[in-house]
């Protein structure tokens, strides 16, 4: 039996357009260094905002990558939509498979991206950044000499990350419920 609508990735679709609008005002992670803070960063895959005491910082390249991935949100919810009418069309598991993948990357980057910024910032500059939680991050001797400074950070994930994850998680299911919409009859 075949139905007309695939319900998951018309959710997943509506879900992803969703997640790009509150993403664009609620970050997915939190950093703040000091208490007040003196510099901030914050973050998801279509907004990153650093400030430094109080006043914003604007790198041209970020800004860029940021546009490129929302277009790229924006695209897939788009195509989901679509393809969530029309799943019984030719084309329609292409459009599928184009849709379906898009939250689910920026998750998986935006996850790796923060691994690869805690890992550097231990690495190279002998920073302990925390994902979750706070931390008194000593500045290294060999910066400052022999003075012992230390200073309190913060960082956390904010609720648009979860709720990304659930996004991912609903447009896969719909690409697993494709096979109940549409019948493979290729042999």
């Amino acid at each position: 039996m075949q139905t007309k609508f695939n319900w998951i990735a018309l959710a997943g679709g509506v879900a992803t357009l969703l997640l790009i609008v509150v993403s664009l005002f609620v970050p997915w992670w939190r950093f703040t260094v000091g208490n007040p803070a003196i510099a901030e960063a914050s973050f998801s895959p279509v907004n990153l905002n650093f400030s430094l005491l109080g006043s914003p910082l604007s790198i041209p390249l970020i800004w860029a990558m940021n546009v490129a991935a929302m277009l790229s949100l924006a695209t897939g919810g788009i195509i989901l939509l679509i393809y969530a009418v029309m799943p019984a069309k030719p084309y329609s598991k292409r459009l599928l498979g184009f849709g379906y993948n898009k939250p689910l990357f920026a998750v998986v980057l935006f996850v790796v991206e923060l691994v690869v910024l805690v890992v550097f910032a231990k690495t190279l500059v002998g920073f302990d950044v925390p994902l979750m939680g706070a931390a008194n991050i000593q500045i290294p001797q060999n910066i400052i000499g022999d003075l012992s400074i230390g200073i309190g950070v913060t960082s956390a994930f904010e609720w648009p990350f979860y709720f990304a994850i659930v996004v991912a998680v609903l447009c896969v299911a719909a690409k697993l419920y494709h096979g109940k919409t549409v019948p493979d009859i290729s042999g």
